[in-house]
C-alpha cells in the first residue's frame, strides 16, 4: 500500500509504477483505492464508473478495469456536495447523507471489494488518499489505515521532497499514527527528488534512528505524460507560429486528461484559461466536460468568458464542446428534477436543447466515423435534441456540428489517432498524430523501471 504525507505526494504515480512492475514480474495484479475524490472518471467495459487513476493502474497491471478497484468515488459538484458513486453507480441515498454518517454504509462495500480482489489476484497494490495523519478524519477513515489494518498491508509512506520539509513530513506522519498503524509501515519513499543524492547526507539514518523505518527508495523527479489523478498541472501561454488552443477551466471541469494528446503534440500549445481574457488569436477553443454544467455556465457568464467564446466563434476559431461543454454551447439546459438548480439558458451557439435526467448514462462506445472505428465513453445525465441548424457530426446522437462549432458527448475522441489528426488538420497543423494508447503503454513500462533502478524492488521481496 502506498500512502502519502500530503496530497499530491505522488501516490498514484508510485502505485501505477508498482502495478506495471509486478505485472512485468509475471504476477496477476489488481489496483485498489477504497475511496477517491475526483472529477476525472473513467467507464469500465461493463459500463461502470471509477476514478481515472485506478483505470490507468488497471491498464498498467494489464488487467480489465472494474468497479471493485475503486468501490467509492466522490465527484464534487458544489462546494459542500459530492455525488457518491458506489461500485460504479450513482447512489443518491448515500449522496444525501452527511459526511460522517456515510462510513457505516460505505465500509462494508469497501471491505467486500478489497477481500474479493485479495482472493482473486496474486498481488493487490493499494493507494491511500491524502494523508493518514489527518487525525480529525480518523473516525470516518475508510481509505487509509483502516484498509491497511484490514488486510495487513505492507505500507510505504511517500513524501514529496521537491516541496521541502520531507523528513519532517515523514517523521510527523509516523508520529501521528497509533502503534499498530506504525507497525504496518515498512519503508519511506522520497519522491520527486532533484539533484545529487549526496546532498541528503545522513538524513535517512537520522530518520531511521527515530522511527526504526528505513528509506527504501529515492525516486527522481520524472517527467511523464500519464494523466493526473485529480489536479491539472499544465501551464502554458500562446506561442507565435504554433497551433494555439484555449482550454476553458471553469469550476467542476472534468476528464481533462482526454486533451493530453493535444497538450503533448509537437507544434501545439494548449493554454488553460481560468480568468477573463480575450480569446482572439486562438485557433480553437475547447469547453470540457463538467460535473455541474449549470454552475460552470454561470461562472463563464459571470467572468465574461461567454462573450470571449462568442467573439472567437465569430472570428472563425474552431469551438469544441465535450459533454457538459457541448450542453453549455446549446440553447437551453432544462432541469425538471432540479439536479443542477433548475433551468438555465445556454450560450445559444449550437442549435441544441438538453434535458437533465436522474439516470446517468455511463458506457464505452465504438462508432464508425469517416470510415474508421473510433472509441470513447459517455458519462452524462443529459439527453440532447438537435434543431435543424445542427448537423450530425457523430452517429447515434453523440455529436453535432454547426459551421465551426462542434459538440460531442463522446469523451476520449482525441485519444483516437484518426480523430486527433482530423481535428488538428482543421487548425493547419503540420504533423502526425500518434497512437496514444500505445504511447501510454510505453510510458507505463518506463516508469515501472524506477522501481528497479531506485533499489525499491529489493525491499519489496
Amino acid at each position: 500500500m502506498i500512502m502519502g504525507c500530503t496530497s499530491d505526494a505522488g501516490k498514484s504515480f508510485l502505485a501505477t509504477a508498482l502495478c506495471r512492475h509486478f505485472a512485468n514480474e509475471g504476477l496477476r495484479v489488481a489496483p485498489f483505492k477504497a475511496q477517491n475524490m475526483s472529477n476525472n472518471a473513467a467507464v469500465t467495459p461493463n459500463g461502470l464508473e471509477i476514478g481515472r487513476a485506478q483505470y490507468l493502474q488497471a491498464l498498467a497491471a494489464r488487467v480489465t478495469p472494474e468497479a471493485r478497484m475503486n468501490p467509492v468515488l466522490l465527484k464534487p459538484s458544489a462546494d459542500t456536495y459530492s455525488q457518491v458513486i458506489t461500485l460504479g453507480r450513482f447512489d443518491p441515498d448515500i449522496s444525501a447523507l452527511p459526511w460522517l454518517a456515510r462510513k457505516e454504509h460505505l465500509w462494508p462495500l469497501v471491505r467486500q471489494a478489497l477481500h474479493s480482489l485479495l482472493t482473486e489476484f496474486d498481488q493487490v497494490v493499494i493507494e491511500g488518499a491524502g494523508s493518514p495523519a489527518e487525525v480529525n478524519l480518523r473516525a470516518s477513515d475508510i481509505v487509509n489505515m483502516r484498509v491497511a489494518l484490514e488486510c495487513e498491508a505492507d505500507v510505504y509512506l511517500a513524501a514529496d521532497i521537491d516541496r521541502g520539509g520531507a523528513f519532517a513530513h515523514l517523521l510527523g506522519t509516523w508520529y501521528c499514527l497509533e502503534p499498530a498503524e506504525q507497525a504496518r509501515i515498512k519503508g519511506f519513499v522520497l519522491n520527486k527528488f532533484r539533484g545529487d543524492p549526496a546532498l541528503l547526507g545522513n538524513a535517512m539514518d537520522w530518520l531511521q534512528a527515530r522511527t526504526g523505518i528505513p528509506t527504501v527508495a529515492i525516486v527522481p523527479m520524472t517527467r511523464h505524460t500519464l494523466p493526473d489523478e485529480d489536479a491539472f498541472h499544465h501551464r502554458a501561454q500562446p506561442v507565435a507560429g504554433q497551433v494555439n488552443i484555449a482550454l476553458l477551466l471553469y469550476p467542476y471541469a472534468s476528464n481533462l486528461d482526454e486533451f493530453d494528446p493535444l497538450i503533448h503534440a509537437p507544434g501545439v500549445t494548449v493554454t488553460p484559461v481560468r480568468t477573463p481574457q480575450s480569446l482572439a488569436g486562438f485557433d480553437a477553443v475547447i469547453l470540457p466536460g463538467s460535473k455541474n454544467t449549470a454552475q460552470s455556465l454561470r461562472y463563464v457568464r459571470g467572468e465574461g468568458l461567454d462573450r470571449a467564446v462568442f467573439e472567437a466563434a465569430t472570428a472563425g476559431a474552431l469551438i469544441l464542446g465535450v459533454c457538459g461543454g457541448m450542453q453549455m454551447l446549446g440553447r437551453q439546459l432544462l432541469d425538471p428534477g432540479g439536479l443542477e438548480g433548475g433551468d438555465i439558458a445556454g450560450l445559444g451557439l449550437l442549435d441544441l436543447t438538453t434535458t437533465l435526467a436522474p439516470h446517468k448514462i455511463t458506457r464505452q462506445r465504438a462508432i464508425e466515423w469517416n470510415g474508421r472505428t473510433v472509441h470513447g465513453y459517455e458519462i452524462h445525465h443529459g439527453r440532447t435534441e438537435a434543431g435543424p441548424q445542427a448537423q450530425a457530426h457523430l452517429p447515434g446522437g453523440l455529436g453535432w456540428r454547426q459551421g465551426n462549432l462542434i459538440g460531442v458527448y463522446l469523451h476520449g475522441l482525441l485519444e483516437n489517432r484518426s480523430y486527433c489528426q482530423w481535428f488538428l488538420d482543421q487548425l493547419g497543423w503540420r504533423g502526425q498524430a500518434i497512437d496514444w494508447a500505445a504511447h501510454l503503454d510505453q510510458e507505463l513500462d518506463r516508469i515501472a523501471g524506477l522501481v528497479t533502478s531506485t533499489g525499491w524492488a529489493g525491499a519489496l521481496l
